[in-house]
């Protein structure tokens, strides 16, 4: 079956891809570039990583954001550990997952690898391998019918991990067996424990994409190179889904025909800069707050409902009031909540040290409870309902069944040419407006980009 899996995504042709799935594409790189260029300002988390990938040697391939260079499995790790470190790029709420903060990353290295050897990747070939590697991550989470959760596991780098390997065997052409072969070399690298979730002090959490986007670019390079696999590294007797989800999958989701729709016009672009569990309680509470005009010492208790995805989010209750660390905060609905209500606004600059210790978002995060109403078992993660009660006895309610950004409810290519622009500007070495959106439309007609690695350099 792996081999059948492989040969479906190796399949991939930019020349059968409808236009949806085209634009799908290039708004998956804008965003993930973007968000990588502002963490290389922002995230003194990811700051080791760059520094020891130049450390290392110089090479063909870019640190965004920095002006440094490194070769290809080394840029790799640096990017891959800006990618998820501000928690603001795009999303797969139905697994739930990040098919592609990995997955990008690997995809540049590579890019601006075979470009330095004469073989430069146009924009076409780009977004074949980046369609491509985000199929099979989503695919792969979806044929789950037990938790990785059940096991101790965390899924979203590890399901990216995959799907980054699968892109970039794509993008270096190589058959069937070879990218089965690479599946089989990044399924020996790739794994995150969920005890990820219950240290207090880690930052780990935030460059997590940093270890499956080096796997990938060395399982690919390695498979190109004639290093052999296993014949069976999905499902096998001790293969991917016997390892993390006791054998339980369904293969008909694997293997189901491609037919001109893939799952990257399926995902979540993100408004706000933080875990996609928070955002329905950002917004209620921004919409709320809009709507009533009320001051914040006027309110008197907040309770938030949550489905079971969202617990990781809510508990323990006294370490999500007052989180230690910024992606801490980002993984806490009660700070998220207090922080839309006491500012107003959910930003870049939200989770700086000195927001960590304001008293006035601590003391309103103090007044949080959550909640599993009745019903959320079935909510995904992006749902949710926000209860405040003022001092003068009004109760003012909201409910949201999927937070903005979401395909149903998408932002638009204005907002995220926006976003853009603003993450840009962050940067350690900043881009002024009028180079940020030029860069911006570049990427936007990526299908006309005869380089891929020169344009990111």
């Amino acid at each position: 079956m792996s081999e059948q899996v492989a040969a479906l995504i190796a399949e991939v042709d930019y020349a059968a891809l409808p236009d949806a799935v085209v634009r799908a594409g290039k708004l998956a790189l804008l965003d993930a570039t973007g968000v990588m260029l502002a963490a290389s300002g922002l995230s003194p988390e990811a700051r080791a990583f760059a520094r020891m990938a130049q450390d290392m040697g110089d090479g063909p391939c870019a640190i965004l954001g920095t002006g440094q260079r490194a070769a290809a499995p080394m840029a790799a790790l640096a990017n891959g550990a800006l990618a998820h470190a501000l928690d603001f790029e795009d999303a797969f709420d139905l697994a739930p997952g990040h098919p592609n903060a990995s997955l990008v990353p690997a995809l540049i290295a590579l890019a601006q690898l075979q470009g330095a050897a004469g073989d430069p990747v146009d924009g076409r070939r780009f977004l074949a391998a980046l369609v491509a590697g985000c199929e099979l991550s989503c695919r792969m989470g979806l044929a789950l019918r037990q938790r990785m959760e059940e096991g101790g596991w965390y899924p979203p780098p590890i399901l990216a991990g995959f799907g980054a390997a699968a892109g970039a065997a794509h993008l270096l052409r190589l058959s069937p067996r070879q990218m089965a072969d690479a599946l089989s070399l990044v399924l020996c690298s790739v794994t995150m424990p969920g005890e990820i979730k219950y240290s207090q002090r880690t930052t780990i959490r935030a460059i997590r994409e940093a270890f499956p986007a080096q796997a990938a670019v060395q399982a690919a390079l390695l498979a190109q190179g004639g290093v052999a696999g296993f014949e069976e590294p999905l499902e096998g007797r001790a293969g991917f889904y016997a390892l993390y989800a006791g054998g339980k999958f369904d293969p008909e989701v694997l293997l189901a025909p491609l037919n001109g729709a893939f799952w990257i016009e399926q995902l979540t672009f993100k408004p706000w800069p933080s875990c996609r569990g928070t955002h329905p309680f950002v917004e209620m509470a921004l919409a709320l707050q809009a709507e009533h005009r009320f001051a914040v010492q006027d309110i008197a208790a907040i309770r938030a409902g949550i489905g079971p995805m969202q617990m990781m989010l809510a508990e323990p209750q006294a370490r999500k009031a007052a989180p230690e660390v910024a992606i801490d905060a980002k993984f806490s609905v009660p700070f998220c909540t207090a922080l839309a209500l006491a500012k107003g606004k959910v930003d870049l600059d939200s989770f700086a040290p000195e927001m960590l210790a304001d008293p006035a978002v601590l003391a309103l995060a103090a007044r949080v409870t959550c909640h599993v109403p009745d019903g959320a078992e079935s909510w995904r993660g992006d749902a949710g309902t926000l209860e405040i009660a003022l001092h003068n006895g009004a109760v003012l309610l909201a409910r949201r069944e999927a937070a903005r950004g979401a395909p149903h409810n998408p932002l638009t290519e204005r907002e995220l040419g926006d976003k853009f622009v603003a993450c840009a500007a962050r940067a350690a070495h900043p881009l002024a407006e009028a180079p940020a959106r030029d860069l911006a439309r570049q990427i936007l007609a990526l299908e006309q980009c005869a380089d891929m690695g020169a344009l990111l350099a």
